[in-house]
């Protein structure tokens, strides 16, 4: 879970991307790797497999200080999607402070899908998280190719549950900053919620999201802010 040193004035978070094999975790990484500065980025490490793209993990890590002087460290995973590693998956979402959710868009991907979105919810209550207060967003992966659902049915599909749905293609790097922007404002305002984190270092969401973006690459993306009551997504 999130680890906050009041005295040092660090925060550091840890952020997984979860969903089935292929669908775009890996590329997702890869893409905000390339856009965030290298003077805050550390290395990105990844491993590939004949039967994944990600046996264990990836993690980047960035760090930045605001203008209150908090020293903000994220943490970002993805889990391997293959059934064999379910052990794997468990382990790196324990102690999770977010969660995306990278769907692929292609219809013929909607029982892979949903077979993740239950093992992550599974995984989530076996590692004592509640996946019905989490941050969490949904991202459709891959909404260029020829099978993959129309913009209708992603809304629709983002009508039945509470989290906001991106649409991307992660290999042009499309939505994905999106996809990470409404997920880190949903994590300032779950942290401020359980540990005053505003008050506690007076740090605004505002200046939260400003001092790491600040640090990438953000031409032609489309930061725009989560409702704080929406009901926007779903994704099953």
């Amino acid at each position: 879970m999130v680890q906050i040193n009041q005295a040092q004035r660090e925060l550091s978070l840890k952020v997984v991307y979860y969903g089935p094999a292929l669908s775009g975790k890996t590329t997702n990484l890869m893409a905000l790797h390339e856009r965030v500065s290298s003077d805050v980025r550390g290395r990105l490490l990844s491993v590939d497999t004949r039967d994944d793209r990600t046996l264990f993990f990836d993690m980047l890590p960035v760090f930045f200080r605001t203008a209150s002087d908090l020293k903000v460290k994220i943490k970002l995973y993805t889990v391997p999607g293959q059934v064999m590693h379910a052990s794997t998956r468990r382990l790196v979402l324990q102690g999770a402070d977010a969660v995306a959710f990278i769907a692929d868009a292609q219809k013929s991907a909607a029982q892979a899908n949903n077979d993740a979105w239950r093992n992550m919810v599974e995984d989530m209550r076996a590692n004592g998280l509640d996946p019905e207060s989490m941050p969490l967003v949904i991202q459709f992966n891959k909404t260029d190719l020829p099978d993959a659902r129309t913009e209708g049915e992603i809304a629709a599909v983002a009508q039945k549950g509470r989290e906001p749905v991106y649409k991307s293609v992660a290999v042009r790097g499309e939505g994905v900053l999106e996809t990470l922007y409404g997920l880190l404002q949903l994590t300032f305002r779950d942290l401020d919620r359980k540990y005053g984190i505003r008050a506690k270092f007076r740090l605004t969401e505002e200046e939260f999201l400003g001092e790491i973006f600040r640090n990438m690459d953000v031409k032609a993306a489309q930061l725009e802010p989560v409702a704080r009551n929406a009901a926007s997504a779903a994704g099953r």
